[in-house]
Parts: C-alpha cells; structure tokens; sequence
C-alpha cells in the first residue's frame, strides 16, 4: 500500500524551488572547450584527482573521466570505484546523494562536485525528520531506502539499495517474513511489490524524470517502430513499465541493449545514458520515450535538470579552488555506513551466487 501519511503538499513547490535556482552557463566555444579541458587535466594530475560521472551527466564530462582515467557508472559503482581508486581527491559529477555517498565510503578523500546545488527529487521528497517520524510510527517494519537518498535518511534506514539489487533485497526480507517500509519512489517500490509480493509500505515519493514518461505516447511511438525493443527504468509509472520489453537499472538498460539482437530501442530512462548507449552499441539506434506529448512544455523533458547543473566550467572552478566540497559529519557517515555496508556485503554475496563461486 502506498502510505501518504509522511507526505505533504508543499513536496511539489519545494521540488519548484529546487529547479528555480538551477541555471546554465552559455555553451563554450569549440576553442573554449579544448582549453577548459586541457586545464582540468592538468589539475587533475597536480591533484591526484579523478573524475566520476553518472550516466545522466552531460556527454563531454563522461567522455572526460573516461579520457582521464575515472569512471563513469551508476551511484553504487561510481561510490566503489571512488573507494577503491587511488587518487586522493574525487570530483563527483552527478547529483548531491552521490558525493556524499562517496564520502561515507571515502572518508579519507576530499570529494569535490561541480556544484552543491545539484540534488535529486527524489532526496528533496524525503526529509529527514519528517522521514524518522514515520519510520517510529511503524517500529516493527524494516526501513529500506533508495541509494536516491540522504546521508540522514541513510542513517535512519536498516538496508540502503540500489535498483539493480532492491528487488533480491527485498525478496530476502520477505523471505524471513519481514514487513518493509520503502522509501522514497513510489514506482520501484510498487515495481518491487509486485515483483516479490512483500509487504511493503511506500513513501510516496517520485523522481521528475521518470514519472514524465506516459504509456499513450510510448504505444504510438511504438506503433511506429514496431520492431523496437522498449527499455525502461523502474521509476518509470506502472502503466510505461507494463509495455517495456526490460525493466531495469541503467547499467541493466545497457547490458540490454548490447545483448539484445533488435536494431531500435525506445529507451524510457534520462537521455544522458545515450552517450554510453550509444559508445556500446554503435550500430544500434536510441529513441527517447515520450514524455508529455509532442511540443510539451515539461518538467524534465526526459533530463535531469540537476544533472544538466554539472559542467566542464564548474568543474574546472571547483578543482582550481578546491570549492563544493563534500562533507559527511563522522557521526553521521558511521551511522549511514551500516545500511550502505549491507547492501555492498549483500552485492558481493550474490555476484559470488551468479557465478557459481558461492
């Protein structure tokens, strides 16, 4: 059941407040870009620095962390490449829950991001102490959260996940007759649900992107690639994710892609990926799913606009000043640490299945 109990009107105009302070620079020239990149080069080598990038970022900070030796993945990978990587400074380009997850797992390192003003709706729907009150309200519940969350609200959690894992997770809870309380999409959750038939109570959150995407526009696009397979995001509504072909995390939507023998894909997640859909599968063809119809004005336009806040500028300016840096307090990355070590212990246990090694 979804529990609107924790929830308040105001979530909509704090998410509008939120993506009224984002503002983007004009583009750079093709002479601009070549020395802005040259620059941040050289500082990442004067740094012992790296460059780790979402998915969702803007194809030329993906390409640069690849040129440079980072990385570029989804939130739990690009937390355990930073973890293990052994330069001493990382500069996070994605949205603020992934600097400061690699923080708790790096707290030795200075963790920088191009700006601290980029956040998630997802984490903006679900604070904390409104959060921490629901959870008490229902003590007997096991409390799982999305990695699409705060360093807090990780802190409150017993199990932090990622879509790639929640449904095993989840299916292991219930296993042990478990109640859980999910926290904070309402679509994975539901999603989740359905796959394991939990008992779960849903935060009713959503993330901007992904609830854009509507089933009428993905079933006449569709009717005009009908040899297209459609990918999807578990964010995405019920109704977009009853006409997918595959349901999963970006890293899964990716693997699909490359594995799969069709020509067109209609892809229902943001359309940042595309530039490592695209890097894999270079013979293949990559169609955005529709959001709100043509010529629409909407809120997302099937791209983060907190993602679109993380450029080579702002980049370069943190690295030169050593600005928006990342902090956890101690306290609070020991506590937060617990739920995120579960979910790593418990993705190296089932690799370890998969592979029959276990």
């Amino acid at each position: 059941m979804t529990d609107t109990s924790g929830m308040l009107a105001s979530d909509t105009e704090i998410v509008r407040t939120h993506l009224a302070r984002v503002t983007l620079s004009e583009p750079l020239s093709d002479i601009e870009l070549e020395e802005c990149k040259a620059r941040i080069k050289t500082l990442l080598r004067e740094r012992n620095a790296v460059i780790v990038a979402h998915y969702y970022t803007d194809a030329l900070l993906q390409s640069l962390a690849e040129e440079t030796g980072g990385f570029v993945s989804d939130s739990l990978e690009m937390a355990r490449f930073g973890r293990d990587s052994s330069a001493t400074t990382l500069v996070v380009a994605g949205v603020r829950f992934m600097g400061e997850t690699a923080c708790i797992l790096s707290p030795e390192k200075t963790v920088l991001m191009p700006t601290l003003e980029a956040t998630c709706s997802l984490d903006v729907a679900c604070p904390v102490d409104r959060f921490a009150a629901f959870c008490d309200a229902h003590p007997d519940h096991t409390v799982v959260v999305y990695a699409n969350t705060s360093a807090a609200v990780k802190a409150r959690a017993d199990w932090v996940v990622t879509s790639s894992i929640a449904v095993d997770v989840v299916e292991h809870l219930a296993a042990k007759g478990e109640k859980i309380i999910w926290a904070p999409d309402r679509h994975l959750g539901s999603y989740i649900q359905g796959r394991t038939a939990a008992d779960i109570l849903l935060w009713d959150g959503a993330c901007i992107v992904h609830e854009e995407f509507k089933a009428k526009g993905l079933m006449e696009m569709r009717a005009m690639y009908p040899r297209a397979a459609v990918l999807a995001h578990p964010e995405s509504p019920a109704a977009v994710l009853a006409i997918a072909d595959v349901i999963g995390s970006t890293t899964q939507i990716i693997k699909a892609a490359m594995q799969m023998p069709n020509s067109h894909f209609i892809v229902a997640t943001d359309k940042g990926i595309f530039y490592k859909l695209q890097q894999m599968a270079p013979e293949k063809t990559f169609l955005i799913a529709p959001t709100a119809g043509h010529d629409a004005t909407c809120r997302s336009c099937a791209h983060c606009p907190w993602m679109a806040m993380n450029s080579l500028e702002r980049l370069l300016q943190s690295l030169e000043a050593g600005t928006n840096r990342v902090t956890v307090s101690p306290e609070l990355a020991r506590r937060a640490m617990i739920p995120l070590q579960r979910m790593l212990d418990f993705s190296a246990a089932l690799k370890l299945h998969v592979s029959g090694k276990a």
